[in-house]
């Protein structure tokens, strides 16, 4: 049997600070504009509307509405303009090579869940570079966005955690409360859901991902031959 020195000793005898770095960042970016809040949550309203006189009932498990893509509506290109903008930005900030490249949009609902909807784990691919959600309505006790640990590795090896009431490099999810207006931006590799929807009147988002294309190649005319 050996005994392990006490803290105290340790301490005493060892005065090393150790240098953290944190490396591979899973980074969520939040934002309140509220000052869209009124145009988005019009437009979407009337989306949604016209989504119930063509689908009549919305599934037994999951009971939610989604509207078509809602990107090309003029009421929504100033706000379109900013989310497409930010997202350039923060692929930038990142440090990705984003110069001669826009951002578009693959998808651009908007979701009106109801009592007991919930979204399982996922996450968006074929190009989609970030997700997104702009909160609408968020009644109390209404689902939450949770956000998961990438690193497969780490989830199957993880201790229990501490006290999961804290956000910790233990952690495996972490979870955000939605409120009219405010805005939020990640990966598009990062797995998300939503919890279940405990509130009697809905929840309703945008949820959009972002893709980047190359900017087109600019044609230049060869001048005029001159006349001698």
């Amino acid at each position: 049997m050996c005994t392990l020195p006490s803290t105290e000793v340790v301490q005493s005898k060892t005065n090393n600070q150790l240098e953290i770095n944190a490396y591979f960042p899973s980074l969520v970016y939040t934002i309140l504009k509220s000052e869209f809040l009124e145009t988005v949550k019009s437009v979407c309203l009337n989306a949604l509307e016209e989504k119930k006189k063509t689908q009549t009932e919305v599934h037994e498990l999951y009971p939610v509405w989604m509207t078509d893509n809602l990107f090309k509506d003029e009421k929504l290109v100033e706000f379109g303009t900013y989310v497409a903008e930010t997202g350039w930005n923060i692929l930038q900030a990142q440090g990705y090579a984003t110069e001669g490249m826009s951002t578009t949009f693959h998808e651009f609902w908007c979701q009106e869940h109801y009592k007991h909807s919930g979204m399982d784990q996922h996450i968006h691919a074929n190009g989609a570079q970030l997700v997104g959600f702009y909160f609408i309505d968020a009644p109390e006790n209404c689902s939450r966005p949770v956000l998961h640990d990438p690193r497969m590795g780490k989830v199957q090896v993880n201790l229990p955690e501490g006290n999961m009431q804290n956000v910790t490099p233990a952690s495996n999810m972490v979870n955000f409360e939605p409120k009219p207006g405010l805005l939020m931006f990640t990966n598009s590799w990062l797995p998300h859901s939503f919890t279940r929807h405990g509130s009697d009147e809905p929840i309703r988002f945008i949820h959009f991902t972002i893709g980047v294309q190359y900017n087109a190649p600019q044609m230049c005319k060869p001048p005029a031959a001159e006349i001698i």
